[in-house]
């Protein structure tokens, strides 16, 4: 069975997370289940619409320490099918998105599931604590 498409192609939103995510180190884009998936070569470390009814969100895989207080803010939600291994979901088609924040969410995901070698190419180009500088 073939999902339907949630984004129309184009969509500037997405677009947005698109770049964000296509600025890591062999990261590529597969649509799966319907929805743009982000992934270090294979594993996912961003899936776009974590359902239906809240198709502008992401969802990510947190640090394992980081992952305890972020699921006590509001702005975070367990998405169906990613809640267990450190993977949480935050909308971002509020008016007030922190893009910033999205961008080290992204990388923090990314650096979980990159192997060692797209690791240090991304610690080349943005050392841990550096900042996001997109």
């Amino acid at each position: 069975m073939e999902h339907p498409r949630l984004f129309e192609p184009g969509d500037p939103l997405v677009q947005r997370v698109r770049e964000l995510c296509l600025d890591l180190p062999e990261a590529v884009e597969v649509e799966a289940w319907g929805r743009p998936t982000f992934r270090a070569r294979k594993p996912i470390f961003v899936h776009v619409g974590s359902s239906m009814q809240r198709p502008y969100s992401i969802v990510f895989k947190t640090e394992p320490e980081e992952h305890p207080s972020l699921e006590q803010d509001e702005r975070f939600f367990h998405a169906p099918y990613y809640d267990g291994a450190h993977w949480l979901a935050i909308d971002f088609d509020q008016p007030r998105t922190d893009w910033q924040f999205l961008a080290e969410l992204i990388e923090t995901s990314y650096r979980q599931v990159a192997v060692t070698r797209q690791a240090r190419l991304l610690e080349l180009a943005r050392p841990r604590g550096s900042g996001y500088s997109n």
